[in-house]
């Protein structure tokens, strides 16, 4: 697969090709892999409820928590590869190990087998979901040298709003094949093989710049976009203290939102839980579920291209300032109250999705695009932490809480949560320009890491240092 039809020269995009179909090709790799976030729709149907399989809160969040681990080991070992062989290879891989997931998990499910579910769908998959999240990432910061934030946010908004899509076709399978473990294996091959046909239209469709390719407005691209701005290597980023408040940033802003989301079904109904019939507040957590992906989805983009003019530390104070201020919300006046529960925490996942889809901007700024797509891949082992961390901090307190109804039982978690927003908030004001004296000669430069992002010569220090400080 490394050479050939799969090979980074055989994807180099002719004179005239629109940088315009590249945001598509990412985006049915990352709507297919968004799926991960409609999980707590399957989890909420494998749990203890009447009709459902009987595994515990804990045993079903299993396969979700190992496939956000595996993203991020995968992002960060892999990412150096999806560089090195560009991203048609990599969306490849992505959809073999992604759909395979769905495929074991279905064998394991025939066979009654748990384990095979935790296997396939958090093992496989996971590096299905590492090695699709990051395999455009560099790719359209390229294409789009002039507008980092937006391109970024177009395509992980399809991370975002894949469970949008995912949602409901789970629920009419589920539905169709029914709650036993043959229904599920039905499922999950359906699932499978659709995801194999819909993400392989983004390896196919997926292009590079050539060398010598300059965006429409050389001008206007941001700093790190050109041999005068930030170089730095993967090796050196890693041993910065820039990376690890960032990956600090990154780690809990996305702990308060995965927090949220994987239990989002059962949340519902136990905020709501007296507010009417259980099938109408069963119905209604369904929709949630499905509602929170939107908000998810259009906070990647519309909040990414917001720091494009406000800046990536602006825009992060309030993913986490005012976050940790709706988790009080939420806690204060949730109860009963749906438009303010709402509302709260719409602008919480919004926030989560948004964090992802700055990210690799921000990165940009600090550290340049000579190796961006690496040094994000080892940024993504943060969401490996969160996803251990944030499923573990509502599920086991909640667990561990027994009988207990209603919302109280998630005081604890949320409390939690508003915490860690509050030292990503501190982490995220101690981030500094990176000193020019980590920059890789500029003999080291250009290639496909800096092909495509021209900009003017001109471009002072000063302004970039105000770029990474706004």
């Amino acid at each position: 697969m490394a050479g050939g039809f799969f090979d980074r020269s055989a994807i180099v995009a002719p004179p005239g090709w629109s940088r315009w179909l590249v945001p598509p090709a990412a985006l049915a790799v990352h709507l297919g892999i968004g799926q991960a976030y409609a999980w707590s729709n399957i989890k909420t149907a494998l749990g203890t409820g009447p009709g459902n399989l009987g595994y515990s809160g804990t045993a079903t969040a299993l396969p979700f928590q190992l496939a956000i681990v595996m993203l991020g080991l995968s992002a960060a070992f892999g990412g150096t590869q999806v560089e090195k062989r560009g991203p048609r290879w990599a969306m490849f891989v992505s959809t073999v190990f992604f759909s395979g997931g769905f495929l074991i998990s279905a064998l394991g499910m025939a066979f009654s087998q748990y384990w095979l579910v935790v296997v396939g769908y958090g093992f496989f998959g996971g590096i299905g979901l590492g090695i699709g999240y990051i395999s455009p990432v560099s790719t359209l910061m390229k294409w789009f040298a002039d507008r980092p934030g937006m391109a970024t946010g177009i395509a992980i908004m399809g991370f975002g709003g894949g469970a949008l899509i995912a949602a409901p076709i789970e629920t009419a399978l589920i539905a169709t094949f029914g709650k036993s473990y043959g229904g599920f294996s039905m499922t999950f091959l359906v699932m499978g093989i659709g995801y194999a046909v819909f993400m392989s239209l983004g390896w196919l469709l997926v292009r590079v710049p050539a060398d010598d390719w300059q965006p429409p407005n050389p001008l206007q691209a941001s700093p790190g976009s050109t041999g005068h701005g930030p170089a730095v290597s993967v090796s050196t980023a890693m041993r910065l203290p820039q990376f690890w408040f960032l990956w600090i940033v990154l780690c809990f802003n996305v702990t308060a939102g995965i927090g949220l989301l994987e239990r989002a079904n059962p949340i519902y109904q136990d905020f709501f839980a007296t507010t009417g019939p259980t099938t109408q507040i069963a119905a209604a957590a369904g929709a949630f579920v499905s509602i929170l992906s939107l908000a998810n989805m259009l906070g990647r983009f519309v909040w990414s291209s917001a720091s494009d003019v406000i800046g990536r530390k602006n825009i992060y104070r309030m993913y986490l300032g005012v976050g940790a201020l709706l988790y009080l919300v939420i806690l204060t006046l949730g109860e009963g109250n749906k438009v303010i529960f709402l509302i709260a925490s719409l602008l919480i996942l919004s926030f989560y999705g948004a964090g992802f889809a700055t990210v690799p901007a921000y990165l940009k700024d600090l550290f340049g695009t000579y190796q961006v797509g690496a040094i994000h891949g080892r940024l993504l082992t943060a969401w490996s932490a969160a996803g251990v961390l944030g499923p573990l901090v509502v599920n086991a307190i909640v667990d561990a809480q027994g009988d207990e109804q209603g919302p109280s039982k998630y005081s604890v978690s949320f409390m939690i949560m508003i915490g860690l927003l509050a030292v990503g908030f501190v982490a995220n004001e101690l981030i500094r320009p990176v000193d020019p004296k980590h920059y890789v000669p500029d003999a080291e430069r250009g290639g496909v890491e800096g092909a495509g992002v021209g900009t003017s010569s001109t471009e002072s220090s000063s302004q970039r240092n105000e770029e990474v400080s706004r």
